[in-house]
């Protein structure tokens, strides 16, 4: 009898000489914070130039640089901020630490970004900002997404916590006009263990951003002359050092994932009952930070019995965001005056993706195109099996 070859994935984070000796460089200056050495000015700099962003501003986390991106756009208690029903509890937190109202709307079934639609219709004269998730690395329809920003007067927050690198028509995301997010947590696509970046598109706002990381003080303050409220939201030395090496490997490591989600995707679109994430294809370079699919009609409980067949199998999956609106989190602070039904009943696209959504971890797509055929082999056993 022939026994399936399981595959095989590389480790993640990944590192080489490159961080072993940016953390030496960031030891040796002999000044381990942003105000006295340089690797964080240096890593905000390439960073910038990378997304094609006149300004980049590194800080301790993904969470914080929402926080942080909304309070410089003016959110704050009696406010709104329209965000995606489907996506990480971070992206409607941030605003409601703020004290205000997160509004969750619909996701399109396919790319699972946000319904433009939906999010034009959830617009109220005290919304402040409209929240697109880049969901996988796969851009929201950011044409449409303009063209309401423009038509309504509310910006927009690209929360790219999925999207590094990633390009829209050709235009990199600080190129889209619109401030940016990016998370550099442990799973990233660029990790220092922890941290985060905005993008800002104009100088006014960054300056302000700079102060409000920075317990509100000017860079060559003296004098504790604390000019607006802020909070210490500066990224260490180290950290950046790490950064500065994990953006240098960044554009290949997408290119292999763009390749393997190719020969990956079609193999799982042949599986009975399985319907693989189908990204915008404006997207024309899509992150992958994630190998996306459904399972239509599996239920919640099925699709937690297909992760733990396919972790067991020895492939990294996990189980679609639950609805935010379906976590007790979301209901301490900062919620719409509606019940988890009533919002349910306007994002059902929503509820389904949440009940019947797999994604695998990123470093599958670094393995090798036989590695992709196992993949799927495993996810048709395992979906057979439930």
């Amino acid at each position: 009898m022939n026994v399936r070859q399981a595959p095989e994935f590389p480790q993640w984070p990944q590192y080489d000489t490159n961080e072993r000796e940016g953390l030496i460089r960031a030891l040796e200056q002999g000044q381990w914070w942003r105000m006295g050495g340089n690797e964080v000015d240096t890593f905000e700099r390439e960073f910038a130039e990378f997304h094609g962003a006149p300004h980049a501003l590194a800080v301790t986390n993904g969470t914080h640089a929402l926080e942080l991106a909304l309070q410089c756009m003016g959110v704050g208690p009696g406010s709104e901020v329209i965000v995606p029903a489907f996506t990480f509890i971070s992206s409607s937190q941030a605003a409601q630490r703020l004290g205000a109202v997160a509004v969750p709307v619909d996701v399109d079934p396919q790319t699972y970004s946000i319904d433009v639609a939906a999010a034009a219709a959830a617009v109220t004269p005290r919304t402040r900002v409209i929240m697109p998730v880049h969901m996988a690395g796969f851009l929201a329809d950011m044409d449409a997404l303009a063209k309401l920003s423009a038509d309504t007067g509310v910006p927009l927050l690209q929360d790219a916590a999925h999207a590094h690198a990633a390009r829209w028509q050709g235009k990199r995301v600080g190129e889209l006009g619109s401030v940016a997010a990016f998370s550099f947590q442990n799973g990233k696509l660029m990790t220092a263990g922890e941290g985060g970046a905005v993008l800002f598109p104009d100088t006014e706002m960054y300056e302000t951003a700079f102060l409000r990381h920075s317990c509100g003080r000017p860079r060559t303050d003296r004098r504790y002359m604390h000019q607006i409220a802020g909070s210490n939201l500066r990224l260490n030395e180290f950290s950046a050092a790490v950064l500065r090496a994990q953006l240098g490997r960044l554009e290949q490591q997408i290119t292999t994932r763009q390749q393997s989600w190719a020969a990956l995707s079609p193999l799982l679109e042949a599986i009975d009952g399985v319907v693989p994430q189908r990204g915008d294809a404006r997207t024309d370079f899509p992150s992958h930070y994630m190998a996306m699919f459904r399972v239509p009609g599996i239920g919640e409980a099925g699709r937690n019995a297909l992760v733990d067949r396919l972790v067991a199998a020895g492939v990294p999956a996990f189980a679609g965001f639950r609805a935010i609106y379906r976590t007790d989190a979301f209901w301490e602070m900062g919620a719409p005056d509606e019940t988890p039904d009533q919002i349910a009943e306007r994002c059902p696209h929503t509820e389904a993706i949440s009940e019947d959504c797999v994604w695998l971890h990123h470093r599958v797509l670094l393995a090798t195109e036989q590695d992709m055929h196992r993949t799927a082999e495993t996810v048709a056993d395992a979906v057979a099996a439930v």
